[in-house]
């Protein structure tokens, strides 16, 4: 996201648009890709309400999130562009607010990766994990990305929410 200065994401996490909704595809391949036709599309503040759930020391992905929507909604997927955008949106709403912290670095990207479209990109993502007792690794030599190791350790069951 550019400007992030000049956004007011507060706004645009709380502006839910015609969401919640399921939406019905018919383009073959996402049906095979994504295991069916029915596409659920959750609101920004909806993915904030869940990155709030995420305890010290405990951590989610983005796609964690995705299938618990889609459980809880009947869908057969949750739509994954709009997730990252949303994802990054709760993120820097909490970071423009002084009450109310989301603690969006428990939130992952796919295979543990850190996001660097968080405030502060990865760097104060790192910092925040590593804070929690996280050990952040490296891969890559000209593409560098960062992981947390063995996140899979540490992730959060946000299933156990829909059984209450």
């Amino acid at each position: 996201m550019a400007n992030e200065d000049k956004k007011d994401f507060n706004a645009m996490l709380n502006d839910s648009k015609d969401m919640p909704k399921v939406q019905i595809i018919t383009d073959e391949k996402s049906i095979e890709k994504y295991g069916g036709d029915r596409m659920y599309f959750a609101p920004p503040i909806a993915y904030d309400e869940v990155m709030k759930k995420i305890p010290y020391g405990k951590l989610i992905t983005v796609g964690e999130i995705r299938d618990y929507f889609a459980r809880k909604s009947g869908a057969d997927f949750t739509e994954p562009i709009t997730a990252g955008i949303f994802v990054s949106i709760a993120a820097w709403a909490s970071y423009q607010r002084n009450t109310d912290e989301t603690p969006y670095w428990r939130t992952l990207k796919a295979n543990g990766e850190l996001n660097p479209k968080y405030p502060g990109g990865v760097e104060a993502q790192k910092k925040f994990l590593e804070s929690e007792g996280h050990t952040i690794i490296q891969k890559g030599r000209t593409n560098i990305r960062y992981y947390v190791k063995d996140y899979e350790k540490y992730l959060y069951d946000v299933r156990m929410d829909l059984r209450r």
